[in-house]
């Protein structure tokens, strides 16, 4: 298991856990709890589309840790239930200096896609924003 590239309490709230980040990848972890379920049992869509926008950003900024980053749009697209521990892999496909252009998706316990996402992501540099490296809230 890999550290964050930022400290988000939301994110340990959830139980998130890092598994992959190198060369515009990413791969997180997920084990939903029971709070965490809609009225059908299974993974409520706030909950994957967190998972995902976690996954997608951290693939995004995976080899510019000097960078916050945040999000500027995000499609979801539900395929079918997601239950159990899940996983969550996204890939980077295209960046500029300041914008991130990433894929990803999230899968069940059997490999199931259930949930893919796309979305656009600007980088923020954190010394110019905040004129020191603190990590800003929207990591």
């Amino acid at each position: 298991m890999l550290e964050f590239p930022a400290n988000v309490p939301f994110v340990k709230h959830l139980g998130f856990t890092l598994h992959r980040l190198e060369h515009g990848e990413s791969e997180l972890h997920y084990t939903p709890l029971p709070e965490h379920l809609n009225s059908h049992g299974v993974t409520h869509g706030g909950a994957s589309m967190t998972l995902l926008d976690v996954a997608l950003s951290v693939a995004a900024r995976s080899d510019m840790p000097e960078h916050g980053i945040v999000t500027i749009e995000m499609k979801t697209m539900f395929m079918a239930p997601a239950k159990g521990p899940l996983v969550a892999k996204a890939r980077r496909m295209h960046r500029t200096r300041s914008i991130a252009f990433v894929e990803g998706g999230i899968y069940d316990e059997s490999g199931t896609l259930c949930t893919t996402a796309t979305g656009t992501f600007r980088y923020i540099l954190r010394s110019k924003l905040l004129g020191t490296d603190t990590p800003i809230a929207t990591d």
